[in-house]
C-alpha cells in the first residue's frame, strides 16, 4: 500500500476536517490531498522525477514537505530532508553523497541552499513545486494508476553523522514508516479525535514519525509551528488546545523556564511526550506536578525511531523510565562478551522489528546492523516489571538541544591548526542544553592561542551548534598505553577545573 493512503483516505471520509493548521490556515484533508497531487503532477511531469531518485527539502516546518514526502511516494522517489542547522560544506557533503538531483529550498534557507546546490552541482528549485503546493493547483487525479511507489520502495532517507564524521543516511522504506505509524499509534492511543502540537524540525526522524505522522494518520489534526519558541507553544497550548504534545529536554526546559509556564493551562493535554536523550528528572517532575503525565520515546533514526516507549498510564509510576518495547518490535540488552543481560544487568539496546531500516546508504555491511539486529551503542538496564532504563551512551556522542554532536568532527578541524600539538573534544553537562561540546588542547611550544581564537576555527566550516562552548587549555592529555585519549578521565579532569 503506498504511504499516500493515509492522506487520501481520510481526503475521501472526512475531507472538510482540518489536517495541518499553519500560521493561521486551516488546510482541510481534501485541501491536502489536492496538493499532494498537483506536487506529484508538477514533479513527474515537470521535473521528470523517476523511482528511486533522492530529491532534497532544505526548509523550516512547512505544510509543503509533507507534501513533497507523500508526492514522492507516489512516485516511488525519496525524500531527503536537510538539517537546516547545517553550514552549506556540510549540506553540499550530504547531497552528493545521496546522489541528490534536485534541490527543494524555501525563502528562508534559499541563501544556504543555494550555496549547497552549487557546490554539489545540484538544480535548486526555491518556487516552482512550493508554490503549486501552496495553491493547490488543480491537478488531474491519477489515484493510485501509473504510481510506482509501493510498501517496498524507500522513501525517506535521513541523515545522522557517524563517529568519524562522516554522514551515515538511514534509509527507510515504506514500510518502515508505516510499521512505525502503527507502533506510535498503538503505544499513545492515538485516535481520529487527536490534537498535536508540534515544533519540533520534520527533519529529524523523531520530529516526523513519532507523532506527526501517525496523527494524520489516525485521521486527527496537527498545529504545525515553523519552529520552536517556548512563547508561541504555550500560546497555543492555551488557545488551540492540544491533546499532545512531542518534546526534547531543551525544549522543555525553555518552555519551564519561561515565564508563562506558571499560568499556562495544561487541562486539553492527555500527556507530553520526550525523548532524544536522557531527560533530567527535575524536568519530569516539574510537568507531573501540574498533572500532565510525561512519557518517553526511546530509538533511532535507524529505527522508525519509535523501539521502546512509556505509555502514559504509567508515567506518574516510572518517572524517567523509557517503558517497554512498542508494538511490533524486538529489543535485547547485551552484554560486551555477547551474552543477554540479565534482570538489572547493563547492556546495549539492540533492536529488530519491520520499523527498522535495512540499513544505511551506500553502506549496506555496516556492523550497525550485524546479525539483523540494529546495534544501538547506548547503554539500558531491564528492572523485574520489563521496563527500560537508559544509563548512557557506549559512544563518545554528544546530544546538545537534541542534536548530535560526535566529537571526531570538531577534532578534524583541530587537528587542521598548526598552533595546536593535539586536542580532543569531551562533552560536558549543561543546564540548558542537556551537554555542550567543551574542546581541550594542548598548544604547540611558543604557540600563542586563546579560546576566542580557537572557537573562530569552526566559523564556516561546522554548524555553530556543534562549536565548543568551552575551550580548556591543558599540559597533556590522558592515554592509553596504546596512546588512545581516555575521555572518561578527560571529563573528570575537565569538570573540577
Amino acid at each position: 500500500m503506498n504511504l499516500s493512503r493515509i492522506i487520501e483516505r481520510w481526503a475521501g471520509a472526512t475531507p472538510a476536517k482540518c489536517a495541518i493548521h499553519f500560521h493561521g490556515e486551516d488546510i482541510s484533508y481534501a485541501a491536502l490531498w489536492q496538493r499532494i497531487e498537483a506536487a506529484t503532477e508538477t514533479l513527474a511531469q515537470r521535473f521528470a522525477v523517476q523511482p528511486g531518485e533522492r530529491i532534497a527539502y532544505l526548509g523550516l516546518n512547512h505544510p509543503n514537505f509533507i507534501v513533497l514526502l507523500m508526492a514522492l511516494a507516489r512516485l516511488g522517489a525519496i525524500a531527503v530532508p536537510l538539517n537546516l542547522r547545517l553550514a552549506p560544506a556540510e549540506l553540499a557533503a550530504i547531497l552528493e553523497h545521496a546522489g541528490a538531483r534536485l534541490l527543494l529550498c524555501d525563502a528562508a534557507m534559499h541563501d544556504a541552499g543555494a550555496a549547497a546546490a552549487a557546490a554539489a552541482g545540484v538544480t535548486l528549485d526555491s518556487s516552482t513545486v512550493l508554490a503549486s503546493t501552496v495553491q493547490g493547483n488543480s491537478a488531474k487525479n491519477r489515484s493510485h494508476q501509473g504510481f510506482a511507489g509501493d510498501d517496498e520502495n524507500p522513501v525517506l532517507l535521513v541523515y545522522t553523522s557517524g563517529t568519524t564524521g562522516t554522514p551515515k543516511g538511514a534509509l527507510h522504506t515504506q514500510a518502515n514508516l508505516r510499521w512505525n505509524i502503527e507502533s506510535a499509534i498503538a503505544a499513545q492511543d492515538i485516535s481520529v479525535n487527536e490534537h498535536l502540537l508540534t515544533s519540533l524540525p520534520m527533519f529529524h526522524a523523531g520530529g516526523l514519525c513519532i507523532q506527526l505522522l501517525p496523527v494524520l494518520a489516525a485521521g486527527g489534526s496537527v498545529t504545525l509551528h515553523a519552529r520552536f519558541d517556548p512563547a508561541a507553544w504555550i500560546n497555543d497550548v492555551n488557545t488551540r488546545r492540544p491533546t499532545l504534545s512531542l518534546l526534547v529536554p531543551a525544549t522543555l526546559k525553555a518552555i519551564l523556564d519561561h515565564p508563562a509556564w506558571p499560568a499556562a493551562d495544561l487541562s486539553s493535554l492527555r500527556f507530553i511526550n520526550t525523548g532524544s536523550s536522557i531527560v533530567p528528572r527535575s524536568m519530569i517532575d516539574a510537568v507531573h506536578a501540574r498533572g500532565v503525565p510525561v512519557s518517553q520515546v526511546y530509538g533511532a533514526t535507524e529505527t522508525g525511531p519509535v523501539s521502546i516507549v512509556l505509555r502514559p498510564e504509567h508515567a506518574f509510576a516510572q518517572a524517567g523510565s523509557t517503558g517497554k518495547p512498542a508494538l511490533h518490535v524486538e529489543v535485547r540488552l547485551v552484554k560486551i562478551d555477547g551474552s543477554d543481560a540479565a534482570i538489572g544487568e547493563t547492556g546495549e539496546i539492540w533492536v529488530r522489528g519491520k520499523n527498522v531500516v535495512a540499513g544505511y546508504w551506500n553502506d549496506p555491511h555496516h556492523p550497525a546492523f550485524a546479525n539483523g539486529w540494529f546495534h544501538s551503542g547506548d547503554l539500558a538496564y531491564r528492572d523485574v516489571d520489563g521496563f527500560y532504563w537508559v544509563v548512557g551512551r557506549s559512544k563518545d556522542m554528544i546530544i546538545s538541544g537534541g542534536e548530535n554532536i560526535y566529537p571526531a568532527e570538531l577534532e578534524n578541524v583541530l587537528a587542521d591548526c598548526q598552533h595546536i600539538l593535539e586536542a580532543a573534544v569531551t562533552g560536558q553537562t549543561d543546564t540548558k542544553w542537556g551537554e555542550v561540546a567543551v574542546a581541550i588542547i594542548v598548544k604547540k611550544p611558543g604557540a600563542t592561542l586563546d579560546e576566542a581564537a580557537v572557537k573562530q576555527l569552526f566559523e564556516g566550516r561546522l554548524a555553530r551548534f556543534k562549536h565548543p562552548r568551552r575551550v580548556v587549555f591543558v599540559e597533556a592529555l590522558p592515554k592509553t598505553a596504546l596512546g588512545k585519549v581516555q575521555k572518561e578521565a578527560l571529563k573528570k579532569q575537565i569538570a573540577a577545573m
